[in-house]
């Protein structure tokens, strides 16, 4: 069974993914290449209001081919990547799902919440570009955590 990879979107500017999500990018490309190589073909998902069409533009340009490409162009948010992409491919099993480092306890705990299996593969962040991100981080999850708590309290 061929695994299916959804990359997480990030900030772009000018039509141009900033550095956060060229390391996902590039981290999604060799993970793509490495599977190719041992015989399965993925399908990559790119997912992000006003960042997927950058990121299928980036992946193209650095030799994917665009027939193997989804674009999920409307979630606004991990859990919308999730289950937007999900929708996008039905009977999808489990996603090989490509984000940074610093996102991956969130990515893990809205997947487990929305039942979707997933296997996280983090791109790395240098210190002196994700200091913020690592601090914004930590609000967002307390913030996710509270979220998915009350779903759960409520059914």
């Amino acid at each position: 069974m061929a695994e299916n990879i959804l990359v997480l979107g990030a900030r772009v500017i000018d039509g141009r993914p900033e550095p956060i999500l060229q390391h996902r990018l590039r981290r999604a490309l060799t993970l793509a290449e490495d599977l190719d190589r041992a015989g399965r073909r993925p399908t990559v998902v790119v997912s992000g209001h006003g960042e997927a069409e950058a990121m299928f533009d980036w992946l193209v340009r650095h030799g994917l081919d665009a027939g193997r490409i989804l674009i999920e162009p409307d979630a606004t948010s991990t859990n919308e990547n999730l289950e937007k992409a999900h929708a996008l491919v039905p009977g999808a099993g489990r996603w090989l799902v490509v984000t940074s480092d610093f996102h991956a306890w969130r990515t893990r705990l809205w997947a487990w919440h929305l039942g979707i299996p997933v296997t996280l593969v983090t791109a790395h962040t240098p210190l002196r570009e994700g200091l913020g991100h690592w601090g914004r981080e930590l609000l967002a999850t307390s913030h996710s955590l509270l979220r998915v708590g009350w779903r759960k309290i409520l059914g």
